[in-house]
């Protein structure tokens, strides 16, 4: 295995000699933004304006905010005034198998790749086969900045064989999985055998708790978030959960803001929704939305069916459904379309109880003027992260959820440290 053969003289370079090469990888993919906003685009199916501003950018900002924890990241590390003569080193796991999801090509990658390169590891990426395009250019990238040989590998394939086989070999200490808790399940499966550490990012059903004090943009921000990218991200806000007050009023804005997106080619410009990924998650979504309609749930805007116009290709009509009860199956599984869900409130119990009952806890969303509601309502979510009044998370922020929504943390220095090892030396010096 290549990644074998030059992880030991990549493991022991000085971190100066791995920055400069993330600094190269940097300038040249800025450099070549354009050609990865179109290979996003074409292979995905984002709008090209969309693949151009946030899809190709999320990589570069990832590579600012590792190479600013490295800063002040240590590989050597005291344990302590009552040990003057021990030491922690910290050191990169070994063989790290990456496999990666289609949504955010280049920014589930990037936070991959960057951490692993810059902890000392080699790698062996398997991105979907529904993003090959973008994996590649990077690997292009990867080349001209002076990479050693093997220390990044990049196969494509299917999950069933290229990603098992990676899963399962016994020269990979580590697999990073990006994906459905499904499949998630199974890398934990596959990896037992041979004890491999698993990090796991997985799905999620956000909620999105809406209080009567919240700002006036609340709601159409809500609906506009779970929407974007074709309603396609794990940490999509699609379950609205709204205070009795507010609620009929909700329930309008949210009908009214939907109707009012256009769906369209990903080749076009402009601020409209792309297709979703394939003919498969086309029908995924429309049974879901079936589901919703067979439940009871009142379909507010959307429904069954392409938009107006599209009478061909995995276009989705933005859906929105009110008086969803929370054990309903749109409430309950991730849809990974532009279909966001409607339930009412009349407590602050009662909301956190909601936006809890589901096996997911990813990202939850609260909006209210209050606070210490804030404070109080964000310590009791069970989810990796909160977002409020619509504040997106810093830089460098952990990424990552509880319960089925995953067992890692990316980004910044937690990202890194899920690339090492640490080791215990005692009689240092």
């Amino acid at each position: 295995m290549a990644a074998k053969r030059a992880l030991p003289l990549w493991a022991e370079t000085n971190p100066a000699e791995r920055i400069a090469l993330i600094e190269r990888v940097q300038t040249i993919y800025a450099a070549r933004s354009e050609d990865m906003a179109k290979a996003i685009s074409e292979e995905m199916g984002a709008p090209i304006d969309l693949a151009r501003t946030r899809q190709a950018p999320a990589a570069l900002r990832h590579m600012t905010n590792f190479l600013e924890a490295m800063k002040t990241f240590e590989f050597v590390r005291p344990l302590g005034p009552h040990a003057p003569n021990d030491r922690i080193l910290v050191e990169p796991i070994g063989v790290v198998g990456l496999i990666t999801p289609w949504n955010w090509p280049m920014s589930q990658v990037a936070l991959k790749v960057i951490p692993a390169l810059l902890t000392g590891c080699a790698m062996i990426l398997k991105p979907s086969e529904y993003a090959a395009l973008s994996s590649t250019l990077l690997a292009e990238i990867i080349h001209e900045a002076g990479a050693p040989e093997g220390v990044f590998n990049l196969v494509h394939g299917t999950g069933e064989e290229a990603g098992t086989a990676l899963v399962t070999h016994p020269d990979v200490s580590m697999i990073s999985f990006t994906g459905s808790t499904g499949a998630g399940r199974a890398v934990l499966r596959g990896a037992a055998e041979t004890f491999k550490r698993v990090a796991l990012e997985l799905g999620g059903k956000g909620a999105n708790l809406i209080f009567a004090d919240s700002d006036d943009q609340a709601v159409e921000r809500g609906v506009r978030q779970c929407f974007s990218n074709s309603g396609q991200s794990c940490n999509a806000p699609t379950r609205m959960l709204v205070e009795r007050s507010l609620y009929e009023d909700a329930v309008e804005t949210a009908r009214r803001v939907a109707e009012s997106i256009e769906v369209g080619a990903s080749n076009l410009p402009g601020s409209h929704l792309g297709p979703v990924v394939s003919a498969r998650q086309y029908d995924r979504v429309q049974s879901l939305i079936e589901a919703g309609i067979s439940e009871g749930a009142r379909l507010v805007a959307g429904g069954l069916g392409r938009p107006a116009g599209l009478n061909r290709g995995c276009f989705v009509k933005p859906t929105v459904f009110a008086d969803v009860g929370p054990q309903m199956t749109i409430a309950q599984q991730e849809i990974f379309g532009p279909v966001l869900s409607i339930t009412p409130f009349d407590s602050e119990e009662e909301a956190i109880a909601i936006a809890n009952d589901t096996p997911y806890g990813l990202t939850h969303y609260v909006q209210s003027q209050d606070t210490e509601r804030r404070k109080r309502v964000a310590r009791r979510l069970q989810s990796g992260m909160v977002e409020m009044n619509g504040q997106f998370r810093g830089a460098g922020a952990p990424f990552g959820g509880v319960k089925h929504s995953g067992l890692a943390r990316e980004g910044g220095i937690w990202g890194l440290e899920e690339f090492t090892t640490v080791k215990s030396v005692s009689g240092w010096g």
